[in-house]
């Protein structure tokens, strides 16, 4: 085996994973009528984004090294909360994010939560 063999076969890689990814995210391009979704699978798609975010938000906010938080003296927790109900009473980006983190940040830098 010479050393030019492992860059070849990088290289092999890298060409198919870019064939496969162009392939699989063009295949709706390629069809000559436009697909018929399901009504039930085009309301999954429209909750897709949320299911996401809250995929990648809740362990962080609910555990801390691979447990469950114990406690409430997390400052995450009552930040999710105000985050939460300022939400339900002005839905938005930006409102939540700043009553959150005002939350948030004197829990954590005041108390050490």
């Amino acid at each position: 085996m010479t050393t030019s063999q492992p860059a070849a076969w990088t290289a092999l890689t890298l060409v198919g994973l870019a064939v496969v990814t162009v392939v699989t995210r063009g295949f709706f391009l390629y069809a000559r009528r436009e697909p018929r979704i399901p009504e039930p699978l085009l309301r999954a798609l429209q909750v897709a984004p949320l299911a996401a975010i809250v995929a990648v938000l809740a362990p962080e906010i609910f555990m801390i090294h691979g447990h469950l938080v114990g406690t409430w003296r997390d400052a995450r927790l009552p930040a999710a909360l105000a985050a939460t109900l300022f939400y339900i009473w002005r839905p938005g980006v930006l409102g939540p994010l700043l009553a959150g983190l005002a939350v948030y940040l004197p829990l954590h830098l005041a108390l050490g939560w």
